[in-house]
């Protein structure tokens, strides 16, 4: 297998920051829930739609947008099937994994465009489950279909506000420019760009698996990120919970782990607190010990990450 799979950018997933909000969609519920980085965990998303039901509960209407990776760790058809069912059913864009499971790019890999401090080994385990999953999803054809069709992004208003979901950054499906370890180094000049360019109040991504909340202001406008991690795997140290980026006109009824909050805009990252003793189970039979999904993800299934809440934050610009 070639060293570039899994680290090369298909030029399909590229796309211009000028051209992402030229056609936005009017919303008119009060609350966004962005769920990234499902990686096809059931349990998860029985919790996602059990907080949904609880903000109904407290009169907001809410719109489930996903915007990407929700399919990985479903190697089996029933699974597969039921994820897409589900997901399928509200909005959605593509992540890298989706895309290359409807329309795979030669060379391509995972997709997932991994930067260069991410091991080797990380990135041929992460073929080798795409191998898998491919294998799969060729025998759903009809779910291929349903997947190609999907968008690479999109641009809702808000409120009069203009929140930009993507999967990677603006200007590739699977960029890393908004991963925590892109922040880290400091970004501040492109992250600039990619806001006047787009003229986004917000901005909403996944794809890098590290949660990060940032604010400051952009030529006068104050102007957020949210990268929610993952939906479906612990995101914080000892921590097994997902998280999904929540974005509403009121304060979030449950406790967020980071959130950033305005006068009439509250953008939060919440915790989904599923089975995860459940999703073990199911998680240890599709992929045993030894496999590539078992080596890669097991134990931040179990254990979290390396972060602690205070890392999610990131300091305005100085």
């Amino acid at each position: 297998m070639p060293d570039t799979e899994g680290r090369s950018c298909p030029l399909a997933y590229r796309y211009r920051p000028e051209e992402l909000c030229r056609e936005p969609t009017h919303v008119f519920d009060s609350v966004l829930y962005i769920v990234g980085g499902l990686y096809g965990n059931p349990f998860a998303l029985d919790e996602i739609e059990a907080m949904v039901r609880a903000e109904q509960r407290h009169g907001h209407r809410v719109k489930l947008v996903f915007n990407g990776d929700f399919n990985w760790f479903n190697a089996d058809a029933a699974l597969f099937r039921e994820i897409n069912g589900r997901v399928l059913d509200h909005t959605a864009i593509l992540g890298n994994v989706d895309y290359e499971l409807s329309i795979p790019n030669a060379g391509a890999g995972c997709g997932c465009a991994y930067p260069e401090y991410v091991g080797q080994a990380v990135v041929e385990r992460s073929n080798q489950i795409m191998e898998r999953l491919q294998a799969l999803a060729n025998q759903h054809p009809d779910i291929q279909k349903k997947l190609s069709v999907l968008p690479r992004y999109r641009c809702l208003i808000f409120g009069g506000l203009k929140i930009l979901v993507l999967h990677g950054d603006p200007q590739s499906l699977a960029g890393w420019g908004l991963a925590h370890e892109s922040f880290a180094a400091g970004n501040e000049e492109q992250l600039a760009d990619w806001f006047r360019a787009t003229d986004a109040d917000v901005i909403a991504c996944t794809h890098t698996c590290l949660p990060v909340v940032w604010s400051s202001e952009v030529d006068g406008k104050q102007r957020m990120v949210a990268n929610n991690g993952a939906a479906g795997m612990g995101n914080l140290r000892a921590d097994s919970r997902g998280l999904v980026t929540r974005i509403g006109f009121t304060s979030p009824f449950a406790e967020p782990l980071a959130g950033i909050a305005r006068p009439g805009l509250h953008v939060s990252l919440m915790p989904v607190a599923y089975d995860v003793d459940a999703w073990l189970s199911q998680f240890d039979r599709l992929w045993p010990e030894g496999s590539p999904a078992a080596a890669s993800y097991r134990s931040r299934l179990t254990g979290g990450t390396h972060l602690t809440p205070e890392d999610v934050v990131f300091p305005s610009f100085r």
